[in-house]
């Protein structure tokens, strides 16, 4: 259940406010732990970083914990370990003489990437010489406040302005909402990408005297929140002051993989690429943050090298001849594959393992909350009743990706959805004398508005709530779903030890195995 953690009932708690008559029998009946979700649980630098699907579905399918994107990144800055690779020496070699361009999600979110990171890069590239930078902004409102964005802007104005004299040249040069322009991700909405491309690359779009002139006026005219605003381009005298030419160098500053594939490979693919016309393909020499794809090593060129994830689940259980079945919508079907097994493509075998992907529709979330979760189920009743697997994993993305829409409303129509598939499923559970663990990857639909410390929603002075579209730090359900087998084993107490990586050697004992010494325990014994 993508997205739905347990907190406090308040009034914008959408799995709370809504009608899951099936959950909260689940709840009530049934034995359940709570997993974290968050923080250092599932790899990241501390317990004031919000979870995220990437790296609660690396802990979920390999039930361990490993250090992810951000912590990986910040401590290759502070080392220096970034400043001394050789793809650092390459980009910044290349760009003297030329221009070196950082482009990605421009927010402290942590989710995808970080701002101190491309503040830490721009002084990086002043010190090795580089002479002109031009920055690419996505804006953010998704892992921060839906409408923070001058937030970020207006401080690092301050801050570039400090950097530039006579021998350094840096400006903003276009930008743009996530969810409008450049950050796709499996292949769903490849013109989003275009119009990145057509912005970052071609300088083309609405031109604008600063990144606040635009912010401000596109927030006037279109009453949009952040993740949503059109894209822009920064012009002086007419021209816009930062288009992607040859010789130049360029860097994703992303530590996220899902959302940088795409707009990788519209840089670095050949003669033969097909999403869209890219017009004019500048010769660059291109860099992600990390390695996006380990299996089809994309991008060829990144400047901090992603954990190695080993050991997982997947692979365990195709080593024991286990019959695996994986399913979700496009919005989440990478999650249940690539992130399930270590940030991998492809499969560990082709005879044992079963992916599906339903395909997304490419409508805003809110407008169609339901999303794709009854053929989901449909399909999977439809697996479960062949007896062809033993084990199936299905990832419902509603409760995420509604959530991160921040109406409440729409949030709370996405939770009935769900529960209503719910209450399909386990009556075929048990026709087949089968168990089904449900649980989440952190939480988002459980707080639809923003929070104090403790919880309790926080009214503004005319009584009104803020939306909130960012994941949460709750906590997430692990419920036994089992009318069979209870008498053969125990739960263990739940102190708040457990997280994510606990489920793995759960799901194998499940299945009469012995988990791997490297994996995290057990929650029954």
């Amino acid at each position: 259940m993508d997205g739905v953690g347990i907190a406090k009932d308040t009034e914008g708690n959408a799995v709370k406010r809504a009608y899951t008559p099936t959950l909260d029998k689940l709840m009530k009946e049934y034995p359940m732990v709570t997993l974290k979700a968050h923080g250092t649980a599932v790899g990241l630098p501390s317990d004031d970083d919000m979870g995220n699907s990437e790296v609660g579905h690396n802990a979920l399918g390999s039930g361990q914990v490993f250090a992810q994107g951000a912590k990986l990144v910040s401590n290759s800055i502070e080392s220096g370990k970034m400043f001394a690779s050789k793809a650092w020496n390459e980009i910044t070699e290349n760009a003297k003489g030329h221009t070196l361009h950082f482009l990605g999600l421009f927010s402290d979110g942590n989710v995808h990437s970080h701002i101190d990171h491309l503040k830490a890069m721009i002084k990086g590239a002043k010190d090795c010489g580089v002479s002109k930078v031009r920055v690419h902004i996505l804006l953010d409102g998704r892992d921060v406040g839906e409408t923070s964005a001058l937030e970020y802007v207006e401080p690092f104005e301050e801050y570039i302005a400090s950097l530039r004299d006579a021998d350094f040249d840096i400006k903003i040069a276009s930008g743009g909402g996530r969810m409008n322009i450049t950050m796709d991700r499996y292949e769903a909405n490849w013109a989003m990408v275009e119009k990145g491309w057509q912005t970052h690359v071609l300088g083309e779009g609405r031109c604008f005297a600063s990144a606040k002139e635009a912010i401000e006026t596109y927030r006037a005219e279109t009453k949009a929140i952040d993740q949503d605003l059109p894209p822009f381009v920064i012009a002086e005298n007419g021209a816009p002051v930062g288009t992607i030419e040859d010789g130049d160098s360029v860097v994703f500053f992303n530590f996220r993989g899902d959302r940088s594939i795409e707009i990788s490979k519209a840089f670095e693919g050949g003669a033969d690429f097909d999403k869209f016309d890219r017009v004019r393909v500048p010769s660059v020499v291109y860099a992600g943050m990390l390695e996006y794809d380990g299996d089809l090593h994309i991008p060829s060129r990144y400047l901090v090298s992603p954990p190695e994830i080993t050991n997982t689940m997947g692979e365990y259980l195709v080593s024991a001849g286990i019959k695996q079945f994986a399913i979700s919508e496009t919005q989440k079907y990478g999650h249940v594959t690539y992130f399930w097994n270590g940030n991998k493509s492809g499969k560990f075998s082709e005879e044992l393992e079963t992916y599906e992907e339903i395909l997304s529709d490419i409508v805003p979330f809110e407008q169609r909350p339901w999303m794709k979760c009854a053929e989901i189920t449909d399909r999977l009743i439809e697996e479960l009743r062949s007896g062809k697997y033993e084990c199936l994993r299905v990832n419902f993305p509603n409760g995420d990706m509604v959530g991160h829409t921040g109406n409440l409303e729409a949030t709370i129509c996405s939770m009935e959805a769900l529960d209503l598939q719910l209450g399909r499923i386990l009556p075929v559970i048990d026709e087949l004398g089968g168990v089904a663990l449900i649980t989440a990857d952190h939480g988002n639909a459980d707080e639809m508005y923003e929070t104090d410390k403790k919880g309790e929603v926080k009214a503004g002075k005319d009584g009104s709530f803020k939306a909130k579209t960012s994941h949460t730090l709750n906590p997430v359900p692990f419920i036994i779903y089992d009318n069979h087998y209870s008498a053969n084993y125990e739960i263990k107490e739940d102190n708040g030890q457990f997280g994510l990586s606990n489920v793995a050697a759960t799901v194998v004992n499940f299945l009469g195995y012995d988990a791997p010494e490297m994996w995290d325990e057990s929650v029954i014994k």
